[in-house]
């Protein structure tokens, strides 16, 4: 058997593949150093061009399987993988301790206002913010809608809920979940965005779902609303979520996931009021590779077994 890996991962898989199997290195821009026409399986790196995945197919036209090691795959679904008989899987729940952390540090910096206390240590000033009682405010008691319930929004509601809010969901099956105190359907989160101080993106972006936080939804939250997006960019409508932040209809927001990815250095986005702009790095942990490997090899085995993959992906809905 012939696998396509990605050379991003080399460390963590050599010495735990199965010594029959043949490797062909793949780098991000689609490079081979062999022969991939036979190859079975590809492994990418991640966050793939669409137009490198394909180059990567077209060099591999019995492809049967392909593992990415993001949880989003829009960036997979090319009409050239579209028209291939081939199993898609994707490492959903691999960084959800990260991302749900770096939410509650959003949150926190937002209630406690780490920049502006840093500010003042770099400006040499002694002012103590509690001469203004609301410039520190408190997790215990808020509410935040977290807009995807899936394996990443469960690991953000448990560490909310921890801090004493308030949890409210929304997922395509509304069943009741550990740490939520409310769940509604996919498209009942609407009626739910005036009470919310925090909103949370969790979700994967498909067409039902591109720019779902428009003009109209930014104009429902509260002024003191913050929010919040791990996800992916194109969620949001950046021009209206610019508007929103220079007129004040929200408090402000916490962005990891943008349209364009690098974020333009010209972009208004980076000076806008009251937005945290982190690199669509929420993911990242010293940990996240290992567990992605371990997945992938767990699912190598049962592909050679002839047994069912974990994390198969519905590539009509998307994720």
């Amino acid at each position: 058997m012939k696998l396509i890996l990605s050379t991003e991962f080399a460390v963590y898989l050599v010495g735990r593949l199965p010594t029959d199997i043949q490797v062909v290195w793949a780098d991000r821009e689609g490079h081979l150093d062999g022969d991939a026409s036979d190859a079975e399986v590809y492994f990418n790196p991640g966050l793939l061009k669409p137009e490198v995945l394909d180059k990567i197919l077209n060099a591999a036209p019995g492809l049967r399987w392909q593992h990415t090691p993001s949880a989003g795959v829009n960036h997979l679904l090319t009409p050239i993988a579209l028209s291939r008989d081939m199993i898609l899987t994707n490492s959903a729940g691999v960084h959800a301790i990260p991302i749900a952390e770096f939410v509650m540090a959003f949150m926190l910096n937002h209630v406690k206002h780490l920049g502006k206390l840093h500010q003042r240590q770099t400006d040499h000033t002694w002012d103590r913010p509690w001469k203004d009682s609301t410039f520190l405010q408190e997790l215990l008691g808020a509410t935040v809608l977290i807009i995807g319930a899936g394996g990443i929004g469960q690991a953000i509601a448990q560490r909310a809920n921890a801090f004493g809010m308030k949890v409210w969901g929304s997922r395509k099956h509304p069943d009741p979940l550990p740490s939520f105190e409310k769940i509604v359907g996919a498209n009942e989160w609407y009626a739910l965005l005036p009470a919310a101080d925090f909103v949370v993106l969790a979700l994967p972006l498909t067409p039902e779902t591109k720019e779902i936080i428009d003009a109209k939804v930014l104009r429902s939250m509260q002024r003191s609303t913050y929010l919040i997006n791990i996800a992916r960019g194109a969620l949001v409508d950046e021009a209206a979520l610019l508007t929103a932040l220079t007129e004040g209809w929200i408090a402000g927001a916490g962005i990891d996931a943008f349209a364009t990815e690098p974020l333009p250095a010209e972009h208004p986005l980076w000076s806008a009021p009251n937005l945290f702009v982190t690199p669509h790095t929420s993911w990242s942990s010293p940990h996240t590779r290992t567990r992605t490997v371990d997945l992938f090899l767990e699912n190598l085995r049962r592909y050679r077994d002839g047994q069912p993959l974990r994390n198969v992906v519905d590539r009509a809905m998307g994720y």
